[in-house]
């Protein structure tokens, strides 16, 4: 059978998507799917790719508005709309997020990085070890972060605003690219193009304005802490959508703290009196020997590498005139650069 009139990719709009989307959502539970059927809407998907989100989110709202009865054949027809999308759409079902009534859950192993097309035209790139759901409704695009981190580019949709919820912490945006970051207590927030407001959800009425190459730290309890920095800060921020941890100034033990969201394989501060010292440095995520042997090699930290993690330092059996020597001239050459 002939599949639904399509329009032409990029330049439709995401309600006309929606529209084929449900079309094709129809098609699929109807009688006389075919192998012309499989190959059209094979097609279809390919020539844009919000329209595979599109489809799932047609097919999610299908299996929630279906009847209940007579329940076999609703059960039989649920099963196969879901396998007759071929195999591209199988991939992306089970390939890190799955729909749920409310939405799309998307959750990254530790070290995994991704790229999420959205089906309204938005993207989500999507941090280390994180968890959140997507829901995109006809007057509201909602997502809410468990935990982690993402960074959104947001297509313009005055109609929909784009809300974005970590813990209390409440971020809305139209058009703009901002970043999430859920925390113990709060959420970072860090704006990279346009305007966001962020509030707290029980304090609706006190919003702040964000405006781009600002960053903040907002409060479950309607706390801010405001940064206003040189654009260069907000890239090393964000250095991690391309793989990358980009230290300038930070602590020793930040950077740890960094190195050890991206690993399984730990770094351990065995000295502590390393911590607060300062280094300068880009290094790959998935490359914490690679910092650790930096350390080694510039400072002259003692390394252990032959343990389930790395050890940088000695815990122990320092005498003062060595220690006083050893952060010295962690001062004077605090900088390692990897690429």
């Amino acid at each position: 059978m002939t599949g639904p009139v399509t329009g032409s990719g990029n330049r439709q709009g995401a309600g006309e998507i929606a529209d084929e989307a449900a079309a094709w959502v129809a098609r699929l539970d109807a009688d006389g799917w075919s192998a012309d059927d499989e190959a059209q809407l094979e097609r279809w998907m390919a020539a844009d790719p919000r329209r595979r989100g599109a489809l799932l989110h047609a097919q999610a709202c299908w299996v929630a508005l279906d009847p209940p009865a007579p329940r076999a054949r609703a059960t039989m027809r649920r099963r196969g709309l879901f396998m007759a999308a071929g195999g591209a759409l199988a991939a992306s079902v089970v390939g890190g997020f799955l729909w749920l009534a409310g939405g799309t859950t998307y959750r990254t192993e530790i070290g995994e990085i991704r790229r999420v097309p959205l089906a309204d035209g938005s993207t989500a790139t999507i941090n280390s070890d994180t968890q959140l759901e997507v829901t995109l409704a006809s007057r509201r695009r909602e997502v809410r972060i468990a935990s982690g981190e993402a960074w959104f580019r947001v297509a313009k949709d005055p109609a929909r605003p784009f809300v974005v919820e970590a813990g209390q912490v409440v971020v809305q945006a139209v058009g703009t690219a901002f970043s999430v970051r859920r925390r113990d207590g709060g959420a970072d927030i860090i704006v990279t193009e346009g305007v966001v407001q962020v509030w707290a959800a029980q304090a609706d009425g006190y919003r702040t304005s964000l405006v781009a190459g600002q960053s903040a730290f907002f409060g479950d309890n309607a706390a801010v802490r405001i940064s206003d920095g040189p654009p260069s800060a907000v890239d090393r921020a964000l250095a991690w959508r391309s793989g990358a941890i980009d230290l300038s100034g930070q602590t020793v033990a930040h950077a740890v703290e960094d190195f050890n969201r991206y690993n399984r394989r730990k770094l351990v501060l065995a000295d502590p009196r390393l911590a607060g010292e300062q280094i300068d440095g880009i290094f790959r995520t998935d490359d914490p020997e690679g910092f650790a042997r930096a350390l080694h090699d510039s400072f002259g930290v003692p390394l252990d590498t032959s343990g389930a993690a790395i050890r940088i330092g000695r815990a122990n059996n320092i005498s003062a005139e060595e220690g006083t020597s050893s952060l010295t001239s962690l001062h004077q050459h605090g900088k390692a650069t990897r690429p």
